[in-house]
């Protein structure tokens, strides 16, 4: 699917980041699979954080940095979250053994995507988070796939 469809927000506040992480729980399937990509600090980890808490998850949701992969088990689905920042190159993530998570119904959410160099499948939906000029953050969701199309459609982003 060539990007059809794309939305620019803007995150004047982490409760705003909190809040997009919430809406994305809206409409997420089993097998989703979610790029996040962005600096180090740029609210990456907050997103999924308010993602799990619209899911319900009421436990604590940390950064997946040194474990390379946090493990969710919610009454609908399974989900990982996994932050491939310390691979220097896509052969240690198969050397690794994470791949075979995304052969599963789970849902996969993935930080720092490109270190992956093509290793992965295509995503449904990307989340570029950046720091804005005027504080903040922003934040560019684009569908890949019609499964991300749907799920921005059922977030009520677009």
């Amino acid at each position: 699917m060539n990007s059809a469809l794309a939305v620019t927000l803007q995150l004047p506040a982490e409760e705003d980041t909190l809040a997009l992480g919430s809406a994305l729980s809206r409409g997420i399937e089993p097998g989703a699979l979610l790029f996040l990509q962005g600096d180090l600090g740029c609210g990456k980890t907050t997103l999924v954080r308010g993602l799990m808490r619209g899911l319900g998850f009421e436990g604590r949701v940390k950064s997946p940095t040194f474990a390379l992969v946090e493990a969710y088990e919610l009454s609908r689905l399974s989900l990982y979250h996994f932050d491939l920042y310390r691979f220097e190159d896509a052969q240690e993530l198969r050397d690794s053994g994470l791949l075979e998570n995304f052969e599963s119904d789970a849902v996969c959410i993935v930080e720092w995507p490109e270190k992956a160099s093509g290793s992965l499948p295509v995503a449904d939906l990307t989340v570029q988070l950046s720091l804005a000029v005027s504080g903040g953050r922003t934040a560019v969701l684009e569908a890949r796939t019609p499964r991300g199309a749907h799920w921005l459609k059922a977030a009520r982003l677009c």
